[in-house]
């Protein structure tokens, strides 16, 4: 790759650097980590978090608690900064935009999102952001990252705007759930589990690498007031992510959507109250690369209710190709295997590590 000091900044440039990111984000994230060595990190992986933020002992997800603030205090950095602008073409004002012209993925659109201001377990405090919003200071951040090491350059000035990654008030935070799905046999107590590998070509965040699924950025179904404030759950954030990642269903609800009347809705929702699910949060954590901010979770399903809801997975969808279709084992090997030797999502890395520390209260 030829990106020169004179040219870096070229649409042509931009498009090597944006590729070099995709191709090599597990790489650039271990080395990211290293630039915040006094940030407490989840278990053994890179994904950076707070004390506070992981819970001794995982919360149910039904059970936290949504507070909704009308008027935060803005961002302090927006990614419309002059050290942004220093890492984008000449005449595109932000990386969303530049995304757009040069490199747009097939799903990219500036939803709303709920913004994370504060985690004080078991409650959760936001308020209203926009998906491109993420991507004008996470994107922009690891592609000055990316373009500072092929140019073998030390100085991050965007990127130092903002000291403190976890700091929400720093930038706005959208979290997306990640969450590990577990089917298990009540049988024999063996648990399974299924990979996302994120298509880069598809998706604005995390290409190329393994992730836990199904994933979504917390936000409302639709561009509605009415669904901004019904949408204001985890736990239906979860279930359309079943529908869309596990059985492909569009991600076009309409307006005044009916969950209690949706069939899958009802099904994981009646498991749920019957003991045949439960999902688990089991902390917060922030990705050194990109500051992707993630919500750790995890679904134990029983075998017999998995099988009915969801049969045989779909080896692809929207967003990439699934692994182990068939169910990868939940043991020390596979966990061993993922977090540490394969090119997993910090925030996958920490979700399957931590569910294996907590696995006995998970099945309990």
């Amino acid at each position: 790759m030829n990106v020169s000091e004179q040219s870096h900044r070229s649409p042509s440039a931009w498009r090597d650097v944006r590729r070099h990111l995709n191709e090599h984000r597990h790489e650039l994230a271990r080395a990211a980590d290293r630039l915040y060595p006094d940030l407490p990190k989840v278990g053994s992986t890179h994904l950076l978090t707070r004390q506070e933020w992981t819970p001794a002992q995982p919360v149910e997800l039904h059970r936290i608690g949504l507070r909704w603030v009308d008027r935060p205090a803005p961002a302090a950095v927006t990614g419309h900064e002059a050290e942004a602008r220093s890492v984008l073409p000449p005449g595109i004002s932000s990386y969303a935009q530049a995304m757009e012209a040069l490199d747009r993925p097939k799903l990219f659109e500036n939803r709303t999102c709920y913004r994370l201001l504060d985690v004080a377990w078991p409650e959760m405090s936001f308020t209203r952001g926009h998906y491109f919003d993420g991507i004008d200071v996470g994107e922009t951040v690891a592609h000055e990252f990316a373009a500072a090491r092929l140019l073998n350059e030390t100085g991050l000035p965007f990127r130092g705007l903002v000291a403190d990654p976890t700091r929400l008030g720093s930038r706005v935070a959208l979290p997306a759930v990640s969450m590990l799905t577990l089917r298990r046999d009540s049988h024999t107590g063996a648990m399974t589990f299924v990979l996302h590998w994120r298509d880069p070509a598809r998706v604005a965040h995390g290409g190329g690498l393994y992730q836990v699924m199904p994933v979504g950025v917390f936000q409302p179904a639709e561009e509605d007031p009415h669904a901004e404030t019904a949408d204001f759950d985890l736990w239906k954030c979860v279930v359309r992510e079943y529908a869309e990642e596990f059985l492909q269903r569009s991600e076009v609800y309409g307006a005044a959507f009916d969950y209690e009347t949706w069939p899958l809705y009802r099904q994981l929702t009646d498991a749920r109250e019957d003991d045949r699910l439960r999902s688990f949060a089991l902390g917060v954590g922030v990705d050194p690369l990109t500051f992707a901010t993630d919500i750790l979770a995890v679904t134990v399903i029983e075998a017999s209710t998995f099988d009915a809801v969801f049969g045989d997975i779909a080896t692809s969808n929207e967003e990439g190709r699934v692994i182990g279709a068939k169910g990868i084992p939940f043991d020390d090997d596979s966990v061993s295997r993922y977090v540490h030797h394969e090119p997993m999502q910090a925030a996958g890395a920490a979700v399957l590590e931590l569910a294996w520390k907590h696995c006995r209260t998970l099945v309990s």
